[in-house]
């Protein structure tokens, strides 16, 4: 199987500027390259293959002109075009030819006609405005190599990492290996091959029940708390809350007459900067959370692990649970079980979304014709048994789970 990996550099000023223009040449090629494709489509023409924009930008790259292109790897450009067609394919290949409601308003307020750019799921061009950045880099290993808590990139060198990956220096072979940029830090993530581990002693399979009042409830009682009513985090969105109020004040006194325009003056953008940190940091805290509590799940060694599969877009349209319910991370809670469960060879079991573990005893097998989201205790009117609503859908979940 294939394993990803995902790495913190440490690149000094010089290496910095290296990284940025590299990731700057992979912006503008695919915007481009999206150019191109436009213009071909309103001429009535077919679609352009990758190949052919290749060999174009190649002769483009001998113009004076655009020898800046050549100060980074050749491969970083290609790949950004190669990115660029198959958004494109996946796009009509979909065949998502329709507007949105809120688009239909948008251009309507703006006083212009429709037109391919509005379309859902169409490859947008990047901004270099934009936080979030990247690039290819070239997967043989003559060019990227790992050595230590160091690895060498084409035409920037060797560049410290955050940690020192016994598996990255193992590898014989690298896949598609990126260099991404999240606004404050620089990444590198590859793909390598993986041998999972075979567990030859497991223990019984268990039950995972996802709510709002603790992330998660084991089929045995135990409970992972929830991360969010946490001194730490409570204490960041309390910060969080005031700077932007802060940042709503120092618009409104830079807002140009009657005119919905504002003036972004340099404190605001430093203020802008301070949110996000803040927002990073909150983030930080949860992902690494849900990676501890997974691990100890897992280092138990189940025989099987058993979740529901939950709507979250229909959780999330409950407007007085939508922020808990996204706060919670239930995709990336699951998402993180499921490939840890994969490595450990660990089966793991998604039980019917309308499967009623809630509403189902776990003694008797009585299922209630209906029950409130208040309610966190009920009495089984078959077998008289009291039980807690979370426990006792664990439970079920983990009978599932034995039954499948």
């Amino acid at each position: 199987m294939i394993k990803t990996i995902r790495v913190q550099l440490l690149p000094n000023n010089k290496q910095k500027t290296l990284l940025k223009k590299c990731a700057d040449v992979a912006r503008w090629a695919y915007n481009w390259a999206l150019s191109k494709q436009l213009e071909n489509f309103k001429n009535g023409g077919k679609f352009i293959n990758d190949e052919e924009l290749r060999k174009e930008l190649t002769q483009l790259k001998k113009n004076p002109e655009y020898n800046w292109l050549n100060e980074v790897s050749a491969q970083i450009p290609k790949q950004a075009i190669k990115d660029l067609c198959i958004a494109y394919k996946n796009f009509f290949r979909i065949e998502n030819k329709h507007y949105s409601e809120k688009t239909k308003k948008k251009a309507l307020r703006q006083g212009r006609q429709l037109t391919v750019y509005d379309l859902e799921g169409h490859p947008k061009f990047k901004s270099k405005k934009d936080v979030q950045q990247g690039f290819y880099h070239r997967e043989d290993l003559g060019h990227l190599k790992f050595k230590g808590d160091k690895v060498k990139l084409e035409k920037i060198g060797w560049i410290k990492l955050s940690e020192n990956r016994i598996e990255l220096q193992t590898a014989e072979k690298f896949y598609n290996p990126r260099i991404k940029f999240d606004g404050f830090n620089w990444f590198i993530t590859v793909s390598i091959d993986y041998k999972p581990t075979n567990n030859q002693k497991y223990s019984d399979g268990i039950g995972i029940d996802l709510g709002v009042k603790d992330l998660a409830v084991i089929n045995d009682g135990r409970k992972i708390p929830n991360i969010n009513k946490s001194q730490e985090i409570r204490r960041l969105n309390k910060k969080l809350k005031r700077l932007q109020r802060k940042l709503s004040r120092k618009y409104e006194k830079q807002k140009e007459g009657g005119v919905n325009r504002y003036k972004k003056t340099k404190n605001i953008i430093k203020l802008e900067c301070l949110i996000r940190k803040v927002h990073k940091k909150i983030k930080d805290i949860r992902t690494n959370y849900l990676h501890q509590e997974t691990a100890k799940l897992v280092k138990a060694k189940p025989e099987f692990v058993c979740m529901e599969n939950l709507n979250i877009k229909g959780m999330v349209k409950n407007h007085k649970l939508a922020k808990s319910v996204q706060e919670q991370m239930f995709s990336e809670f699951r998402r993180i079980m499921e490939y840890k469960c994969k490595w450990n060879h660990i089966r793991f079991i998604v039980a019917d979304r309308y499967y009623p573990s809630s509403k189902t005893c776990s003694e008797c097998g009585y299922i209630l014709d209906k029950m409130s989201l208040s309610t966190r205790k009920w009495v089984c009117p078959e077998c008289g048994i009291m039980h807690d609503r979370d426990i006792n859908a664990a439970i079920n979940l983990m009978k599932y789970g034995k039954s499948a």
